[in-house]
């Protein structure tokens, strides 16, 4: 297969940043799409040859932006009340700009009925029937999420989430679901596959004792109230979103956490949870551990 150039969304997101960086070193040329110009520089940094500012709520700043490319990856916002609109639009404007394969990085169990599940199913169907070449990944709950909690489970021994202590979770690593994106891009063997991607489930309670054993101190589960988390928030989709998901969680927890078809597709094991933490501490760098 020839070089490809693709679009990639999300480039500098929080947490899609790392396909930047993933597809620079499986040889794709990336187009970084950008909303802010001033986050450019970021975007480079990572292995971008180019950069783009562009809105998925512009179809012709879209349109424009897929001019040239052979690929589009795509992730969207959760919770956003125009997500199903935004992946929908822009599937059919790669579909009109004869791009050749879309790489859609969805959500761990679209058959939910949690919005920011639900939402991707249309989203799936659009490619299904676009005559595109397509790889859909399913990515469950990011471990990159757990960045955030880090400093307060260090400084104060509080580690607090608003879903119950022992709720099972299903975790994955982002930056093995960005080298699985590339390989779709580099490889033409993930053409038409749907993949569920995850590395482990984690009860709170296990993951405080992974951060206990790296924090140098006894790091204690604390349960939030699923409905206070959003308090502060103003009415509307997201809001509703996220306390339909907490509340969700803290009954059901997030099930799962079968890596056998990532383990798979990255052909080496891939990055667990305490292997994360270990890097949140400075106990291993931020690179991938075998």
């Amino acid at each position: 297969m020839t070089t490809m150039k693709v679009l990639a969304t999300g480039a500098t997101g929080y947490f899609a940043h790392h396909i930047v960086p993933a597809l620079a070193a499986h040889g794709v040329e990336v187009r970084a799409l950008v909303h802010d110009p001033a986050k450019t520089d970021r975007a480079l940094r990572g292995g971008a040859i180019e950069t783009v500012v562009a809105d998925l709520r512009d179809p012709d700043s879209l349109d424009a932006a897929l001019d040239g490319v052979d690929g589009l990856f795509l992730i969207l916002p959760a919770f956003a009340p125009d997500t199903v609109a935004l992946g929908t639009g822009a599937v059919a404007t790669a579909a009109a700009r004869g791009v050749r394969r879309v790489v859609y990085s969805g959500v761990y169990h679209p058959s939910l009925s949690l919005a920011n599940h639900a939402d991707t199913r249309p989203v799936e169907e659009a490619l299904y029937h676009s005559g595109m070449e397509f790889t859909v990944l399913q990515p469950a709950m990011y471990l990159q999420g757990l960045t955030g909690s880090w400093p307060a489970a260090v400084d104060t021994g509080i580690y607090a989430a608003p879903w119950s202590r022992r709720a099972a979770m299903t975790y994955v690593d982002f930056r093995d679901v960005a080298e699985v994106a590339a390989h779709a891009f580099a490889r033409d063997d993930l053409v038409g596959g749907t993949f569920e991607l995850a590395t482990g489930t984690y009860t709170r309670e296990q993951i405080a004792v992974a951060m206990s054993r790296h924090a140098g101190r006894p790091v204690e589960p604390v349960d939030l109230p699923p409905l206070r988390a959003v308090d502060a928030m103003p009415p509307g989709p997201q809001r509703d979103g996220l306390a339909a998901m907490f509340t969700d969680y803290d009954t059901h927890g997030f099930h799962g956490g079968n890596d056998v078809v990532l383990r798979t597709l990255l052909g080496r094991p891939p990055r667990t949870l305490e292997q994360f933490i270990a890097e949140l501490a400075g106990d291993q760098p931020m690179e991938r551990q075998r």
